[in-house]
């Protein structure tokens, strides 16, 4: 009986420390935290900002489980455990989101700023032929410093375009065309101002 009692309580105080002495699961928080900055390398904080929310909110979750675990006196980390590798699967499937994002920004940049270009070049080739006469000059020299604006943004456009900020490209694009379309029409006003 006497030994019984002794194994009873060395079994209990071996259970005890293998269930204390649990381990963080520190690779898959490693691997998780890679996998989160790997997408934020490829573009997912441009391309896949949602998604890379939602990987930061999972994460920030695993990790709040870890700490709750961490104060436990008996602590279990396989919650944490598939819950870190959820958002590396996760990650991994954002990644290949990405590229396909990029590419459909790049195209919608391309044409953005095509149109953005064709309406300055009307914009201004319109100007060169405004009559510059006694009640138009000062609208011209205004338009005129509007289109050297407009000419400036352009070249903002293209260095986002080539840094591969494509949607940053696409929305100066957008503003550079409505802003040049408005030059055109002060332009027509002012010209049929003249023939009148």
């Amino acid at each position: 009986m006497k030994n019984l009692v002794k194994f009873s309580v060395l079994s209990l105080l071996v259970v005890f420390l293998f269930a204390s002495c649990a381990k963080q699961p520190t690779q898959e928080i490693d691997a998780a935290k890679a996998a989160i900055d790997a997408v934020v390398k490829a573009g997912g904080n441009i391309y896949a900002q949602e998604e890379l929310k939602q990987l930061n909110d999972d994460y920030n979750a695993a990790m709040e489980e870890v700490n709750a675990q961490s104060k436990k006196l008996f602590k279990k980390y396989g919650n944490a455990r598939e819950m870190l590798a959820k958002v590396e699967t996760d990650a991994e499937a954002v990644l290949t989101l990405i590229p396909e994002r990029k590419e459909q920004a790049k195209n919608e940049a391309i044409q953005a700023m095509d149109e953005a270009k064709a309406a300055f070049d009307e914009a201004k080739t319109l100007l060169s032929k405004a009559p510059v006469g006694k009640g138009t000059r000062a609208d011209i020299e205004a338009l005129k410093s509007d289109l050297a604006g407009i000419e400036t943004l352009l070249t903002e456009a293209q260095a986002a375009f080539d840094s591969e900020d494509y949607l940053s490209a696409r929305d100066k694009a957008a503003s550079i065309k409505e802003k040049a379309a408005a030059v055109s029409e002060q332009v027509q006003a002012a010209i049929a101002k003249v023939r009148r």
